[in-house]
């Protein structure tokens, strides 16, 4: 198990936790089809944390929605070692209901025996520190509060994939930089995988094992960039924008090849 602090969380080379053999995703039929994944091929390894770049309408959240199981491949094959949960850019939580009866819907849904779910609750909302909130509805909290109401949500279904699509998008960024600090102490006493996809070159650059950057549709892997620099990171510090800067001008070159 590996703490914020450590350059990379070491795992076994061989292990992993998402496979993805050649998939290719194509909406509707005929001249009306749409290609939105192109031959994708792409392995992420277990407990690797993997940021995925790309323009918009690059086939990003269709590869989230694709490993998620949530959607099927037109052809090639995604083979996942463990379950998903997914986290939106909405928190989607129900306003009739309390932080707490939030989470505990997923523990409920799970069939977690009722003598157990107000001690997993609680510990949820520790890890994500809002335990003092429980009793609060969605609309008395800020918007990066109920992003961790929905992370500890997700984390509710104990799945060992986290996939994440643009989850801290609308979110100002003293916000979105707590929460980037809050995730990684997440993830970094976890055996999580995770998988998040972005439009914010800095965001993949601070958070990620490795960036995917994605060509515009139809997507392809154009390229990868492992991120050595050492953890705790900072969004603004001079290596994490070195490298965001030289991810950023293959992204732009991408861009105007299939403008």
């Amino acid at each position: 198990m590996r703490v914020a602090e450590d350059a990379v969380r070491e795992r076994p080379p061989e292990t992993a936790a998402v496979r993805i053999e050649g998939a290719t995703k194509i909406f509707g039929r005929g001249t009306a089809a749409v290609c939105a994944l192109d031959r994708v091929s792409l392995t992420v390894a277990r407990g690797e944390f993997l940021c995925i770049l790309g323009a918009s309408g690059c086939g990003k959240s269709t590869l989230l929605n694709l490993i998620a199981g949530l959607d099927r491949t037109s052809s090639g094959s995604i083979v996942k070692t463990g379950s998903t949960t997914l986290l939106f850019q909405e928190a989607a939580l129900f306003p009739w209901f309390t932080v707490e009866r939030n989470v505990d819907l997923a523990l409920r849904l799970r069939g977690v025996p009722r003598g157990e779910r107000a001690e997993r609750v609680g510990a949820l909302l520790d890890l994500v520190r809002l335990r003092e909130f429980g009793d609060r509805r969605p609309h008395e909290l800020s918007g990066g509060m109920r992003q961790r109401v929905a992370l500890a949500r997700a984390l509710a279904q104990e799945a060992t994939i986290l996939l994440m699509d643009e989850p801290f998008g609308a979110l100002d960024a003293m916000t979105r930089d707590l929460l980037h600090e809050q995730l990684e102490r997440i993830w970094g006493t976890s055996d999580l995988t995770v998988v998040f996809v972005t439009h914010n070159v800095r965001e993949a650059v601070r958070l990620g094992d490795r960036v995917v950057l994605l060509t515009s549709r139809p997507g392809r892997v154009a390229a990868e960039f492992p991120i050595d620099l050492q953890r705790p990171r900072r969004i603004d510090s001079p290596e994490v924008a070195e490298l965001a800067a030289t991810i950023t001008d293959q992204l732009r070159a991408e861009v105007s090849r299939h403008g």
